[in-house]
């Protein structure tokens, strides 16, 4: 075959093709040698520059100056310290440094960084002479950090070790640089510790000794200046914390003499003053006030904060109401009773004085629930709004004769189960009568009673009246010791509402005319009038003081809690008592319990009184007369009338007489005698000391019916010999003919 011939077509091409892959591929080697060390290069390049962007990042934030909330110190309305309120990390304190004074920066830097002004943040010549100290002696003896340095670290605390070191560092510099030292400085007299969990200058000024930072003497502002160095070392509240605090200060004033900062006399003057300097010592918080420190403190959160607080609470007085609430509580655990709360408030302010939430702040018994905020059923409590409204409404007026008997279509029964018949609003407010107020609330309209309380902020208006029905009246609607003080404020300030006032520069709105102001003195006379309870109250008990009060008790259905509300010309005063677990308690009613410490408290704030009368009466409605009326009908008490009651009515208010049907000389009492006097044989068994009721014979009457206390007690025959169960009291016995409508002349016996 021919040579040429048997040559593969384009050998030559494939030759050389064959060639030059062979040489790219003999240079693979080194290829992936020179582009993996190129991509090395840049990969530890890219992990370098990350590196250091996340440092710079770090420093950064380091360097950012943050600031904490600031603490506030609450004090009672005397100045005396309750609370410190809001605490930052790490403790409390924190009040800003708007202008640092140059007596402190001057005493500060002569302790902590006297080359404050000359370095970028760092000193060198400080850390060359703590590692020359350092490895003379083996140990750590001195710091180097300046204040920078300090500020970086209480920003960001960390283990202490070279690396923080140099971050704490890189953070000074940085900061210096970013804000300036001035700027530097006021950061740390605002972060620094002062002891006893305190932070800042200023308000350890505060805290120690009572006054702002720009008025400390020279021996306070070194005294102080000691402390940051090492807070539990200088701890002031302990005598030897005390002594080498005063040490340290005692340095701070010598190298500022030495600088010619102080002169010789005012030198002098502050080592004497160093040597006698006493800090204030605080009081521990007492657990009684607790509930009121958390619920004034809820109240200025919703304001911006504030380095001082002034709570409106007399400590003087929570003790005192503390001391009583809690005697009269131990007094009543027999019956059952568990917890109690109290409120005391200024009438006219409605400061709230005292705040007692409960007998104990402590998990026994549930102590620390707060009672006074807890919702619980009123009692007969909501009974003088019922009325309020009513006589705002025009539904009754002051001579009305609303009907207290059974059967009344409400539903509703009293607690005594006993029905008095028609009596006047006063009376029928006083005896606390469940059937008016119900026949009241249905007259005047559920929807409408429902709203007039909820106005009065007594519920939070979340349920439709439907759900209470005419309960409205007696209890039905829960409430709050609190709420309740509150409604009653309104009655006590002639109609005008306002909230209670918990601190001084609390945001308050006007006040609310919700009630009239004629109704609320009207209010006010029928619950201040001790005749108009008889005879579901006795006299001289529990509701019953020496000077005006207007007093209304409460219990809930099945005596689960005790309510009193009372007020005078100055307080208001409420007291609830119950039980946690709102069990029953054993017939312990409003008028037997908390009435009783309500009355304890308010004879304890008038016990300087020389006269019980110098709070003052209450005022009467303007244009408006007291005249007397017949309590069993409104009309005026000429004639027969078994029982009389003041009442202010308009100027000019003309009343009818009441109808005398047939006063007869000859229809009379003959046994008992009038106004005679029995004194009880103590050795008569109950029930068998009786008084004989016997009428003159007369021709005509068949039968007589008795009345006792204007009650009717029993029917009898004529000539016939009637026996009453003799009680203690002043009593009014009469006699009535049934037929004729004749009427004996009432005869009045008192018996002891």
């Amino acid at each position: 075959m021919n040579e040429k011939a048997g040559r593969p077509r384009n050998q030559k091409n494939f030759i050389g093709w064959s060639w030059g892959f062979g040489v790219a591929t003999a240079h693979i080697p080194r290829a992936q040698k020179f582009f993996g060390a190129f991509f090395q290069k840049r990969t530890a390049y890219f992990l370098a520059a990350a590196t250091l962007l996340v440092l710079a990042r770090n420093i950064w934030t380091d360097s950012t100056f943050i600031t904490p909330r600031p603490t506030t110190i609450m004090t009672d309305r005397n100045g005396v310290f309750m609370a410190q309120l809001g605490g930052g990390p790490g403790g409390y304190g924190y009040w800003p440094v708007i202008q640092v004074p140059s007596r402190v920066a001057l005493a500060v830097l002569a302790l902590e960084d006297q080359r404050f002004w000359d370095h970028p943040g760092v000193d060198p010549l400080a850390m060359l002479r703590a590692l020359r100290q350092d490895a003379t002696s083996g140990r750590r003896v001195s710091g180097a950090s300046t204040l920078a340095m300090q500020v970086a670290r209480m920003q960001h605390p960390q283990a202490r070790s070279l690396g923080a070191k140099l971050t704490e560092a890189a953070a000074a510099l940085v900061m210096t640089a970013r804000y300036g030292r001035e700027a530097v400085l006021a950061q740390y007299l605002m972060l620094a510790p002062f002891g006893q969990n305190s932070h800042g200058i200023a308000y350890a000024a505060e805290w120690y000794f009572s006054r702002p930072v720009q008025d400390l003497s020279w021996a306070q502002i070194a005294l102080l200046s000691a402390i940051p160095q090492s807070p539990s070392l200088y701890n002031l509240d302990h005598p030897a914390g005390l002594a080498r605090a005063k040490a340290r200060a005692r340095l701070a004033l010598i190298r500022l003499h030495g600088q010619g900062i102080i002169d010789m006399p005012d030198y002098t003057e502050a080592l004497a003053d160093l040597a006698q300097l006493t800090p204030r010592q605080y009081p521990e918080r007492q657990p009684e006030v607790l509930h009121a420190i958390l619920l004034t403190a809820a109240m200025a959160a919703q304001g911006p904060p504030a380095e001082q607080l002034h709570s409106s609470i007399d400590l003087g007085l929570e003790r005192m109401v503390d001391q009583i609430a809690t005697q009269r509580l131990a007094g009543f655990e027999a019956e059952g009773a568990r917890q109690v709360a109290v409120i005391v408030a200024d009438r006219q302010s409605m400061d709230v004085l005292a705040f007692l939430g409960s007998s104990s702040y402590t998990a026994q018994d549930e102590g620390m629930v707060d009672y006074a905020l807890r919702w619980r059923s009123p009692g007969s409590t909501l009974k003088p709004f019922i009325y309020a409204q009513a006589l705002d409404r025009g539904t009754i007026s002051p001579v009305s004769m609303v009907l207290d008997a059974p059967d009344s279509g409400t539903g509703v029964d009293n607690a005594d189960m006993r029905f008095l018949g028609p009596m006047l609003p006063a009376q029928a407010l006083a005896n606390s009568r469940n059937v008016p107020a119900a026949l009241l609330v249905r007259k005047d309209g559920l929807d409408a009673s429902h709203w007039f309380l909820n106005r009065l902020g007594l519920s939070d208006n979340t349920s439709p009246a439907e759900r209470y029905g005419l309960a409205l009246a007696i209890g039905g609607l829960p409430t709050n010791l609190t709420r309740l003080l509150t409604a009653y404020g309104a009655l006590a300030n002639d109609g005008a509402w306002r909230p209670l006032q918990w601190y001084d520069g609390q945001p308050q709105p006007a006040p609310e005319q919700i009630i009239s102001a004629d109704t609320a003195r009207l209010i006010t006379l029928f619950l201040a009038d001790p005749m108009a309870r008889l005879p579901s109250f006795g006299r001289m008990g529990a509701t019953e003081f020496p000077f005006p009060v207007a007093v209304k008790t409460g219990t809930s259905q099945g005596y689960r809690d005790a309510w009193v509300v009372e007020y005078t010309a100055q307080y208001v005063v409420g007291v609830w008592m119950g039980r946690p677990d709102g069990q029953p308690m054993d017939e312990l009613g409003g008028a037997a319990s908390a009435a009783r410490i309500g009355q304890d408290i308010l004879l304890k704030l008038y016990s300087n009184e020389t006269d019980g009368q110098n709070d003052g009466s209450f005022t009467p409605p303007p244009g408006t007369q007291p005249q007397e009326v017949c309590a069993s009908t409104g009309a005026a008490a000429i004639g027969h009338c078994a029982q009389q009651m003041v009442v202010y009515l308009p100027d000019g208010t003309a009343l009818p007489a009441l109808p005398v049907p047939g006063l007869s000389a000859k229809f009379r009492i003959v046994a008992p005698l009038d106004h005679a006097l029995f004194i009880l044989n103590p050795d008569t068994p109950p029930g068998l000391a009786v008084l004989p009721l016997r009428v003159a014979s007369v021709s005509g009457p068949a039968q007589v019916e008795w009345y006792v206390d204007g009650q009717p007690y029993q029917m009898a025959n004529a000539g016939e010999t009637v026996e009453w169960p003799v009680t203690a009291g002043r009593h009014v016995f009469e006699a009535e003919s049934p037929t004729t409508g004749l009427w004996s002349k009432p005869v009045v016996v008192a018996v002891q």
